[in-house]
């Protein structure tokens, strides 16, 4: 038999970008398994942590769950911790200091991190279609979202036609400028705006839309062509309003790009090609493969989300969420009424006892003494 059973004290460590869903959604589960939890939202966006610790115990019983606000020093101390379980939304670079902490008592984990995003397009896609999707998909709180995509791989001959159609779509959501409109929004921090500002300085790549910035937080959608695999811009997850283009003879050397890479939380696909759509489903890796659209697997509660490898390890959204904090535990009643079936087991083992195990074929003739 099996038997459902919460996990026990769980840590959820939760990030900037989308402090309240990816808090909420991993503790209701928290709740729904069971479990007791401590919550720890994002010291960078100051706002939501406080309204969350604010808010929370007083709707929520306190002996189940508690907010604790801080940053790195505060995250040292709940690693120091001993856990049921941890669930940490964020950078790779942290996940492995968290995985590292957790291996301490053997705590298992759950890491929801990021990675390069890749595009493919194939020369059976709508290229108008493709270009408005990748937009939308980039534009999403300004880039700054694990799964946006992250860098687009187009066949040579089709880069010329890609970057009209995103130009033509830019104009289109934005039209007097990205850098003028209230609908794409800031980056989180100075900080993050000068090491996107750095890598558009350091790429090789031709900037065919935007650059400009605004203030200290506000960056333009940019859009690169002619990007090489070695350029600045490929390094990390870029994590702004920023597409690079990359031109590629063909999908083999598509393929080839996105498998010299960390495995990415998302491949996206434009296609109309069943044997392509085979080929990159069974020739990448990544946490989810999307056909024909950007960012809308993130609609899809009833898919587990998660990444491989690098981009994570655990899934959750849904049901999911409720069986990543539940253990299961097995069980059996053995009748002691049934003891004298279990006479051979025991020794002395003599011969009678061998050719009783032969109706499970594993008796074997006792050797002489």
């Amino acid at each position: 038999m099996k038997y459902k059973m919460p996990k026990g004290k769980v840590l959820l460590i939760s990030p900037w970008n989308y402090p309240y869903f990816i808090s909420l959604i991993p503790l209701a589960g928290a709740f729904a398994a069971g479990c007791t939890a401590v919550l720890k939202p994002s010291e960078h966006a100051p706002t939501v942590s406080q309204a969350l610790a604010d808010l929370i115990p007083r709707y929520l019983d306190t002996d189940a769950v508690s907010v604790v606000q801080g940053g790195p020093e505060t995250v040292t101390q709940l690693l120091d911790m001993r856990w049921d379980h941890i669930m940490f939304t964020g950078g790779t670079r942290i996940g492995r200091i968290v995985a590292q902490a957790a291996a301490k008592y053997m705590t298992p984990i759950t890491l929801e991190l990021g990675g390069k995003c890749p595009v493919i397009i194939d020369e059976s896609t709508n290229i108008e279609l493709a270009a408005r999707r990748i937009l939308y998909g980039r534009q999403n709180n300004a880039g700054q979202v694990c799964v946006c995509p992250d860098y687009v791989l187009v066949p040579r001959h089709l880069q010329d036609a890609l970057i009209d159609a995103l130009l033509k779509h830019a104009r289109e959501f934005w039209p007097n400028g990205s850098i003028n409109s209230e609908d794409l929004g800031l980056i989180i921090n100075k900080a993050h705006h000068k090491r996107l500002t750095d890598l558009l300085a350091q790429s090789k790549g031709t900037i065919v839309l935007g650059g400009e910035t605004k203030g200290e937080r506000k960056l333009a959608m940019t859009v690169l062509r002619d990007v090489k695999p070695d350029d600045a811009l490929m390094q990390d997850e870029i994590f702004g309003p920023v597409i690079p283009v990359l031109p590629v003879e063909n999908n083999d050397e598509a393929v080839r790009i996105i498998n010299s890479l960390p495995i990415p939380l998302a491949v996206y696909l434009f296609s109309e090609d069943e044997s392509v759509k085979n080929k990159i489903l069974m020739e990448t890796e990544s946490g989810t493969l999307v056909m024909n659209d950007t960012y809308q697997q993130l609609a899809v509660q009833q898919l587990p989300f998660g990444g491989k490898g690098d981009s994570g390890d655990g899934k959750y959204f849904g049901k999911a969420t409720y069986d990543l904090f539940t253990h299961i535990r097995s069980f059996v009643n053995i009748n002691l009424a049934s003891e004298p079936m279990f006479k051979a087991r025991y020794p002395p083992f003599t011969q009678e006892a061998y050719d009783a195990l032969k109706v499970f074929g594993l008796g074997k003739t006792v050797p002489a003494a």
